[in-house]
């Protein structure tokens, strides 16, 4: 893009005030390098309580991406300077970058001969120890095992790979891996789950390999669910046009046209992507563990959105509105409090839900 412009190209970018969330170094080293434009903001906790409230308004339903917070705020930065902008959304589903694609499938090998009980038990062991303390542990032992250790939030990735232990079958793993609730229909009153693509055995069947059926789920679910949903509306509601080039059709044949050998390969991410990239921008700057775009939603529950939570998830208000169930939201709202654990996720689906009744109801 900065290659066929006469000047200098804008490039925008979300700054957090917290390290293991932080991009915008990163970014910024690029942007220097390409000789773009740059822009950025960094995110406070009041900026973040100020957007809150309009976010019933911009999704017009309960969700609950809590990245969708800092893409509205990126999205009003930008629309300050262009109407116009380029998102990279679409690279993971078509490429094979996210980290589940990576180890998904080695976890349901190694472990699936192992019986239940034993599989059970490690996952026990592992869930007994904080997130929190897994995270110290990490921190100590990245620099001499970087490869391991070296990962955002890694205490929340090894509890998540604890529950991914006891699954019975790869696509359980899969729905495990991509669901904040293991069992959503005992939150919701008198409730059932609905069977969805994730459960068809058509989908088994037509893409036997575990690796490529996940990134077609992915594109079928996640990203226009999710993503896509996410970036529209946070655009729209500040009049920015966001254009996604790496969804362009072609683009998503030629994809799907790929061996998935050249997606994923030595370990690595978006292989084919990454040696595109290199062409353009130096290794050290783009070889760093995937982050995603995410908020330190954990820590600014227990401190400045504090109050705005406990009012919406008062056990009072929700036995009165008899949908959700009151009892288990309360236990993981007092044990994320605590620092027992960190129920970020599951806590902003509760509290967007309840948002979005609030103002909707």
């Amino acid at each position: 893009m900065q290659a066929q412009s006469a000047m200098p190209v804008r490039t925008f970018t979300i700054g957090f005030h917290e390290d293991r969330y932080n991009e915008a170094v990163s970014a910024r080293g690029v942007a220097e390098h390409l000789g773009t434009d740059h822009t950025e903001l960094y995110v406070t906790p009041d900026e973040l309580r100020e957007t809150i409230p309009s976010l019933p308004n911009i999704y017009d339903e309960p969700f609950s991406d809590s990245s969708q917070v800092p893409t509205y705020l990126i999205s009003k930065l930008t629309r300050s300077h262009v109407t116009v902008s380029l998102s990279g959304d679409g690279g993971d589903e078509n490429f094979g970058g996210y980290n589940r694609y990576l180890w998904a499938k080695r976890v349901w090998d190694g472990t699936r001969r192992v019986p239940v009980f034993m599989r059970s038990g490690l996952s026990g062991l592992m869930k007994g120890v904080s997130p929190q303390r897994w995270d110290s542990l990490s921190e100590r032992c990245t620099s001499f095992m970087p490869g391991i250790f070296d990962h955002r939030l890694f205490g929340d990735k090894l509890h998540k790979l604890a529950d991914a232990l006891t699954c019975t079958s790869p696509d359980e793993l899969y729905s495990a891996l991509v669901s904040h609730w293991r069992d959503p229909a005992s939150m919701v009153l008198g409730s059932r789950e609905p069977l969805t693509i994730l459960q068809d055995e058509k989908v088994r069947k037509a893409i036997p390999d575990f690796v490529d059926r996940m990134m077609f789920l992915d594109l079928v679910t996640y990203l226009p669910g999710d993503i896509l949903q996410k970036v529209d509306r946070a655009s729209m509601a500040v009049s920015l046009e966001a254009r996604v080039p790496l969804l362009d059709h072609r683009v998503v044949e030629f994809a799907k046209r790929l061996p998935l050998s050249v997606k994923i390969k030595d370990a690595k991410s978006k292989w084919i992507l990454r040696k595109v990239l290199s062409r353009h921008v130096p290794e050290e700057l783009i070889e760093r563990p995937k982050m995603g775009f995410g908020v330190p939603i954990d820590n600014w529950l227990r401190g400045p959105l504090r109050e705005w939570a406990e009012d919406l998830l008062d056990e009072n208000n929700m036995k009165k509105d008899g949908i959700l169930d009151p009892r288990p939201v309360r236990k993981i709202w007092d044990e994320h409090l605590s620092g027992r654990k960190n129920w970020q996720y599951h806590l902003w689906d509760v509290l967007m839900f309840q948002a979005w009744k609030r103002k909707w109801m």
